[in-house]
């Protein structure tokens, strides 16, 4: 069965850190193009950022550029997302998606596989 699950949400402070997790179970991320969206509470799912099945293709919201940075290790079979100086407005839910491409996307409609989600709150 075809997984994705995430981890590493949690409370932080304005200007800190956290790393989020996103591990495959059920098959190998080397051919999945990998996604991590947030969905705040009243407002809609959107992209945060995109990293290609080959490591090489980046992509990131304006609102993150700067400060979030993804990455992947296909010889653990799990993408991350590394998130500093985090702001009250990065509260939401944290989930990564999959789809089975090179080149990725930020779009929703893009992935074909969700994890449950992760959250993260940012307050003092």
């Amino acid at each position: 069965q075809l997984q994705l699950v995430e981890s590493g949400g949690g409370l932080v402070q304005p200007g800190g850190s956290l790393r989020l997790s996103c591990a495959a179970s059920g098959f190998t991320l080397d051919d999945y193009a990998i996604g991590w969206f947030r969905q705040a509470p009243g407002k809609e799912r959107e992209g945060v950022s995109c990293i290609g099945s080959s490591g090489r293709r980046l992509n990131y919201a304006d609102s993150v550029k700067g400060r979030f940075t993804i990455s992947r290790d296909n010889t653990k079979n799990t993408v991350y997302l590394q998130m500093n100086s985090l702001k009250p407005e990065d509260t939401a839910v944290y989930y990564c998606a999959a789809a089975r491409t090179y080149f990725c996307s930020t779009s929703v409609n893009f992935y074909n596989y969700w994890g449950q989600g992760t959250q993260v709150t940012v307050s003092s």
